[in-house]
């Protein structure tokens, strides 16, 4: 049996999609499956079993052996949440109950970091463990992650394998639940299909022009790739970023967009939001040295045709993963 907890989400369903796809049989699906449109996510997806997040941990108590693998995706992502609580209830402690089973049951673990741990980029994108303590996030969320890693790497208990991934900005089919929280892909789309153009947001940086803020998208098609591989494997525990090592302006992406839908580009920049723009990245890219090192060798999508593909494919017909 494997276990994909965050399973109505939006890297969590396309996990099952693809385990599906793969012949993996006996999927479990953790999340708390109370929101109406996170539904379509598993609508195609055979499940042998669902469980409530508030009661993971005392089934997995009990039905432990059963488990080959738990993928631990769930999580409170919001980058603008700022209940500290509720962070460290669910990014943290739940976190640390999930390791600690699997350290019971010998359970390989594959679990969700961010690229939000590396706050402003100004220490660099290294996934070196060993500079774990120097990387300042920029928001709450950010924090909840660094938390856990921090914790991981203190611990002498562990499971068979673990690794933990810092995801960057993923984008792809079945995160049409998000709202604002969506990728600049999807708004993007959705923005050119009803009005013909496109509204990007202004830098407030003077060395960085309006739309050329610059961000690791990674699709979610390579995202899978990755964590099924390490899955198969099981080799080479650590933590490691997961991006496609190459940073692309927005304005790249939206023109990408445009040509994708063949619709000539029309683009205004708007005000950012205030409640965001004090914490804003403007430059991300995955350092992917130890991922290559620790054997994950297979090409990333060139970014052109992965927007397209998200569009034509997926945006455009409304499909799932």
């Amino acid at each position: 049996m494997i276990v994909v907890t965050g399973a109505s989400g939006f890297i969590g369903s396309a996990l099952l999609g693809e385990l599906q796809r793969r012949g993996y049989g006996e999927l479990l699906a953790v999340d708390e499956f109370t929101s109406p449109e996170k539904k379509p996510n598993l609508a195609d997806k055979q499940l042998h079993l669902k469980i409530d997040r508030n009661e993971f941990i005392t089934w997995l108590n009990d039905n432990g052996s059963r488990v080959q693998c738990i993928f631990h995706l769930g999580a409170r992502t919001k980058t603008n949440e700022y209940d500290l609580e509720l962070l460290q209830k669910l990014n943290v402690n739940f976190s640390k109950d999930v390791w600690g089973q699997c350290c019971k049951w010998s359970i390989p673990l594959i679990y969700a970091s961010s690229a939000a741990t590396y706050g402003d980029g100004s220490m660099g994108f290294e996934d070196n463990p060993n500079q774990l303590t120097t990387l300042h996030p920029l928001n709450p969320y950010g924090n909840s992650k660094q938390t856990f890693d921090l914790w991981v790497q203190e611990q002498t208990l562990t499971p068979p394998f673990w690794a933990g991934f810092k995801f960057f900005n993923v984008f792809g089919a079945n995160e049409y639940h998000k709202g604002r929280m969506a990728s600049v892909v999807f708004h993007a789309f959705n923005q050119i299909k009803s009005t013909g153009g496109v509204f990007l947001f202004k830098s407030y940086r003077g060395d960085i022009k309006d739309g050329e803020q610059r961000r690791d998208f990674v699709y979610i098609k390579d995202v899978l790739n990755v964590l099924m591989h390490f899955m198969e494997h099981r080799k080479n525990s650590g933590l490691y970023n997961l991006g496609s090592g190459q940073a692309h302006t927005f304005l790249e992406l939206v023109q990408a967009v445009f040509t994708s839908l063949n619709i000539p580009q029309n683009i205004q920049y708007i005000d950012m939001p205030e409640d965001i723009r004090g914490n804003y990245q403007y430059f991300t890219e995955a350092n992917l040295t130890r991922l290559r090192e620790a054997g994950y060798s297979q090409e990333f999508t060139p970014f052109s045709e992965a927007v397209s593909d998200y569009v034509i494919h997926y945006l455009d017909k409304k499909w799932y993963l």
